[in-house]
């Protein structure tokens, strides 16, 4: 009797610890849906295009209504075209850590956590935003209505 009481104890317990190290769905980040992962396809991709200095693709993402939100204040897709080109913001590189997406209809709302590097009138920075960026789908092509520059701390973390 002494022996199967002991068994089932430790069977117990064993049980227990097995289930203490499964993660919970709360705690892992769910893996993005294909129309998820085209938006954020798109928005690495319009990272290297600010990187190259590629105005001629942005003009073509970028709805002509389209806000831009820095640190140093808001403008519109023209300025913001033009910042890039002459190099007053030189997007050097933007380490992205983190990203979480959210679709509605024909509105995608893409939110990451990045380093970003930039060269700013002549300054090197390197700095921790969070980028919202605002996407609709316009007949078969995305277009990026608005990007939004929110300086944190390297420990923000995006809930997703």
């Amino acid at each position: 009797m002494k022996t199967s009481m002991l068994s089932l104890c430790l069977l117990l317990m064993a049980m227990q610890a097995s289930f203490a190290q499964t993660p919970t769905s709360s705690t892992a980040t769910p893996l993005p849906t294909k129309a998820q992962q085209e938006i954020i396809d798109l928005s690495k991709q319009k990272w290297q295009w600010m990187a190259d200095k590629n105005v001629d693709k942005l003009a073509v993402l970028f709805d002509d209504k389209a806000k831009f939100v820095h640190m140093s204040g808001t403008w519109k897709k023209d300025e913001e075209l033009d910042i890039i080109k002459t190099g007053s913001i030189w997007y050097r590189k933007a380490d992205v850590h983190d990203v979480a997406v959210e679709l509605f209809d024909n509105t995608a709302i893409i939110w990451s956590r990045i380093t970003l590097e930039s060269t700013v009138r002549g300054t090197e920075a390197k700095v921790e935003f969070t980028v919202t960026e605002v996407y609709q789908k316009q007949r078969k092509d995305w277009k990026l209505l608005a990007l939004t520059f929110s300086s944190v701390r390297d420990t923000h973390v995006i809930k997703h």
